[in-house]
């Protein structure tokens, strides 16, 4: 009998999990969905929401999907682990610990095998950018990275959609635009040049210095140089991301569509993929590969995928497809 946790289950990237695993019939036989305090008594797809505090009952899950923020991971996702879940984190509090594997299910899935009961997800752009890139570094290597991202404002929580459609709303009908509380500007009709936050006078967001090490880590290549500017846009759902790469060996356009046509959770796109395109579906889609004429090494692409769902929710439930496969071929 498997038993699955669902922690952060009324937000938006907790929804879509519980959403995810009823479409893909991952094969639970008890999902319980947990939220915190603010959810008590609220139901979610007709299941009762418990909440994680002193009395919660965390014993006898088998594997438990966190989307509940830093600090309720850092809370709460050991104390699944040693009541005996696998828990598979989407936040960034263990991205960094040298113990955890940080997991993209299309490209290490191999490094599952070194877990002690924690697995993190990596930032949503991040994620999309590695299912586009490792087919090329596997293939070529990667020598360097120059990204722009535009990230779409769901990336941020249900109040920045609420923000971005309140501004949207006001200035179409001629009103003045609501005050930003999200974001340091209003973000309807505007482009906000720092997706993220500064910390500790650091001259790249956190959202950049998030990529530079996650790509590194995901790829096992301390040597690939990473430059990234990741921008918000008015956009609700699906993050966009302009990429150069710099190959250690030559590789051309058309092999580059060659490699990419056969990579798994890739799809080519013919013209170019819009985030209206991608919202709802779990491919990363890539077009405009090109070669970039400056270098005699390097290319240009263009890569859109869904933030909620393979930015977060669908490589969530893919790594418990893994685990619960897992799980099944082993002796009893």
């Amino acid at each position: 009998m498997m038993r699955v946790a669902v922690v952060g289950a009324t937000g938006a990237v907790g929804r879509t999990m519980l959403t995810l695993l009823a479409q893909r019939a991952f094969p639970a036989d008890v999902i319980v969905p947990f939220a915190s305090e603010r959810s008590r008594g609220a139901e979610v797809d007709g299941r009762a929401v418990r909440v994680l505090d002193d009395d919660a009952d965390l014993d006898g899950f088998d594997i438990a999907l966190f989307s509940a923020g830093a600090s309720t991971s850092r809370a709460w996702a050991r104390r699944f682990a040693d009541h005996g879940a696998v828990v598979v984190d989407n936040s960034s509090a263990f991205r960094r610990d040298p113990t955890v594997p940080l997991v993209v299910s299309e490209v290490n899935p191999h490094a599952l095998a070194a877990h002690h009961g924690l697995i993190a997800n990596p930032n949503c752009s991040t994620m999309q950018l590695m299912v586009a890139l490792a087919p090329i570094h596997r293939a070529v290597g990667i020598e360097r990275l120059v990204v722009a991202t535009y990230q779409s404002v769901s990336g941020t929580g249900r109040a920045a959609v609420d923000e971005l459609d309140a501004q949207a709303r006001a200035s179409l009908h001629g009103m003045p635009m609501p005050a930003p509380g999200i974001y340091p500007e209003p973000i309807a009709f505007n482009v906000i040049g720092a997706a993220g936050n500064f910390v500790d006078g650091d001259d790249h967001t956190d959202e950049e210095r998030k990529m530079m090490f996650e790509t590194r880590k995901i790829l096992e290549d301390e040597s690939i140089g990473v430059a990234v500017t990741c921008v918000r846009v008015p956009v609700r759902t699906a993050h966009s991301e302009a990429v150069n790469v710099q190959t250690r060996a030559p590789l051309s356009a058309a092999q580059a569509r060659e490699l990419l046509a056969r990579a798994p959770g890739v799809s080519l796109a013919p013209e170019v993929a819009t985030p209206l395109q991608a919202e709802g579906r779990d491919e990363v889609f890539v077009g405009r590969i090109r070669a970039d004429e400056s270098h005699p090494r390097a290319l240009s692409m263009w890569v859109v995928s869904d933030n909620l769902r393979k930015g977060a929710a669908t490589n969530a439930v893919q790594i418990a497809e893994l685990l619960a496969a897992d799980r099944a071929g082993s002796p009893a």
